[in-house]
C-alpha cells in the first residue's frame, strides 16, 4: 500500500481574545495543515504554524517545501515504513523544521490509522487525558489579576504568565496574579526572550524574596545568549527552562554541556517532528533536566500530536498545550478537547481528526 497524495491546507483562525507575549501580539492563528493520503483513502495530518518571531516559519513557506519537495519525495512511497519516511523527510532539506515537523507528524497519524489505533498507543502509552497550563497574556497589572482568577474559577491549577515586555513592573503583575489566586494555583512565569541577564536576576530575585512561590521561568534571555542563560540559571533559585535556546539536539546538548538550564521545552515546530521530539526527552531525561511539551500558537491538530507524545512518554511538569484553546472554534473536524484543565485524546484511530473545515 503506497502513499496517494499529499495536500496542503492553510488555515487562519481567529482567537476568542489576543495572545500577547514580549515577542508579538495574535488575534489569529495562521498554520498550514499537511495531509496525507494512502491509496484507501485513509489520511493523516500535520501541521507547521506560522511563527515569523521564534521559528521563522511561514505558511507560504512551508507549503513551498511541502509541495515542491516533501510531498513529491513521499507519493508512491509505503507509508508502514514509518521510520525510513521520517528519515528521508529530515535529510531531505536543511531547516524548514515547521514543515518536516507537520509531515512527521502526518505520517505518524496515517501509521496509526492504518493499524487501527490513536496516535498516543502507537506512540507506547495509554492515556487519554493530558493536563495542561494555561497562559495569561502580557498586560497590565489588574488585567492579568483578573484573568488569573477566571481561569482559576474554570479550573486552572497552573497559570503560565507572559511577562518581559517591562522588568521594572514584571514583579508587580507576578504579585497581583498570586494575590489574584492564592496559594494552592501554580505560577510559572515566560519571559519569552524578554530581560536582559542582569534584569532577569533582579526580577527573579525580587520574586523569591517576596516569596510569591513561582514554578518556573521560561526562557528569561535571548535564546542565541547561553552565556547569559547560564549566568541567570547560576544566580536564582527558581528553575529555569530554555525554549527559545533549543530547536534540536545540537542545542540541547550545548545547553547541558554549559548548564545552562534545569528544564527544556520540547515542541515539535521547532524540532522537526515527533521523533526528534522523543529524543530531545529522552537526552534531557538521561542528564537530569526537567522537561514539559509545548507548543507554538497551533490548532487540535498539533496540539494533538503533542499531547499524545505526552500521553506516551512523559514529561517532569505540567505541559503547556492551551494553544488549542484559544481558538473561537475549531478549523478541524474531530481530534483533541479541553476538558477540566487538559487535553482529552480522541478514542479514534490516529490523532481523530477527519477533515479540514
Amino acid at each position: 500500500m503506497s502513499i496517494s497524495h499529499v495536500r496542503t491546507h492553510r488555515v487562519s483562525a481567529p482567537l476568542h481574545t489576543p495572545f500577547v507575549t514580549a515577542l508579538r501580539r495574535a488575534t489569529t492563528v495562521e498554520t498550514l495543515i499537511v495531509e496525507i493520503v494512502d491509496a484507501d483513502g485513509r489520511s493523516g495530518f500535520g501541521e507547521a504554524p506560522q511563527v515569523w518571531q521564534v521559528t521563522g516559519a511561514s505558511v507560504a513557506g512551508s507549503e513551498a517545501c511541502v509541495r515542491d519537495l516533501l510531498g513529491p519525495l513521499l507519493t508512491g512511497r509505503d507509508p508502514d515504513d514509518l521510520n525510513a519516511r521520517c528519515a528521508e523527510i529530515r535529510r531531505a532539506v536543511a531547516g524548514n523544521e515547521a514543515a518536516k515537523g507537520a509531515v512527521d507528524t502526518a505520517l505518524h497519524d496515517l501509521a496509526a490509522r492504518r493499524l487501527g489505533v490513536p496516535l498516543a498507543r502507537m506512540l507506547g502509552g495509554t492515556a487519554r487525558r493530558v493536563p495542561t497550563d494555561v497562559t495569561l497574556s502580557a498586560g497590565a497589572a489588574g488585567e492579568l489579576a483578573s484573568a488569573a482568577r477566571d481561569r482559576a474559577a474554570e479550573g486552572f491549577t497552573v497559570l503560565k504568565v507572559k511577562v518581559g515586555t517591562d522588568a521594572e513592573t514584571d514583579l508587580s503583575r507576578v504579585r497581583h496574579v498570586r494575590e489574584a489566586v492564592g496559594p494552592d494555583v501554580r505560577i510559572r512565569l515566560d519571559a519569552n526572550q524578554g530581560w536582559t541577564p542582569r534584569e532577569a536576576v533582579r526580577v527573579i530575585r525580587g520574586i523569591e524574596d517576596a516569596g510569591l512561590d513561582v514554578e518556573l521561568v521560561e526562557q528569561p534571555v535571548a535564546g542565541r545568549d547561553l552565556d547569559g542563560l547560564a549566568w541567570v540559571s547560576d544566580r536564582v533559585g527558581v528553575p529555569i527552562l530554555a525554549d527559545e535556546a533549543v530547536f534540536g539536539v545540537r542545542d540541547l546538548v550545548e545547553v547541558i554541556r554549559r548548564r545552562a538550564a534545569d528544564m527544556v521545552n520540547v515542541k515539535l515546530a521547532k524540532c522537526g517532528g515527533l521523533g526528534p521530539a522523543r529524543t530531545l526527552l529522552e537526552l534531557a531525561a538521561a542528564h537530569g533536566m526537567g522537561t514539559v511539551v509545548g507548543s507554538m500558537m497551533e490548532t487540535q491538530v498539533g496540539i494533538g500530536a503533542a499531547a499524545s507524545l505526552v500521553a506516551a512518554v512523559g514529561t517532569t511538569a505540567i505541559s503547556d498545550l492551551d494553544a488549542a484553546w484559544w481558538l473561537a472554534s475549531s478549523p478541524v473536524q474531530g481530534g483533541i478537547v479541553y476538558a477540566d484543565a487538559a487535553v482529552r485524546l480522541s478514542d479514534t484511530p490516529g490523532l481523530g481528526v477527519t477533515a479540514v473545515v
